[in-house]
């Protein structure tokens, strides 16, 4: 790893979006993406102790947020980063990103969790954000691999994601938890 992503977060931007570690005032944007039904179907919350990420109040967003943070600066379990729109001027969704060692086919691989507002659940957008990340993302968490999760029924994603050269995976993600099978993963 060329830098430690956990003492230093870098920042990554192209012509459409800015990523970046997370921050608290990020809260109000999030609340409109972690409040959005639609764009719930398309969380990643496999292995997260049963939660979904849907936050029915800012508070819950707010909490959330905290939590993701203290994950960051002092557990240095996972990355969230805020997801701008640079031509909104708002904050759109997180990506999450992390080293997994496991007893499966996901060991030494990054998983990434992308979580945007319905309306940006497009090809695209989605498209502009995987490009933008995947470089840096195998450098700063030491990876052979990057895997995501897109459900059969995420066809913009899908088409994104082979866009950018992942393909779909056959392998079922074992999760820490009571050993549960999670699958629909796409790898690059």
């Amino acid at each position: 790893m060329n830098q430690d992503v956990y003492e230093n977060c870098p920042v990554l931007e192209n012509e459409f979006f800015k990523i970046r570690l997370i921050e608290e005032r990020d809260a109000e944007d999030l609340f409109d993406v972690y409040s959005d039904k639609f764009a719930l179907p398309f969380f990643n919350s496999d292995n997260c102790h049963g939660s979904n990420f849907y936050c029915a109040r800012k508070e819950d967003v707010e909490n959330t947020i905290k939590y993701w943070l203290i994950e960051y600066h002092e557990n240095k379990g996972f990355v969230r980063f805020s997801i701008e729109d640079k031509k909104a001027g708002k904050v759109i969704g997180t990506i999450e990103m992390f080293r997994r060692e496991a007893k499966d086919y996901f060991t030494d691989c990054g998983i990434l969790r992308l979580d945007v507002k319905s309306g940006c659940e497009r090809t695209e957008p989605i498209y502009h954000i995987m490009s933008l990340v995947i470089k840096p993302f195998y450098e700063w968490f030491a990876c052979s691999k990057i895997a995501t999760k897109a459900p059969v029924y995420a066809v913009d994603r899908i088409e994104a994601l082979k866009k950018a050269g992942f393909t779909k995976s056959e392998e079922a993600l074992i999760g820490h938890q009571q050993n549960i099978a999670y699958y629909d993963y796409w790898v690059i």
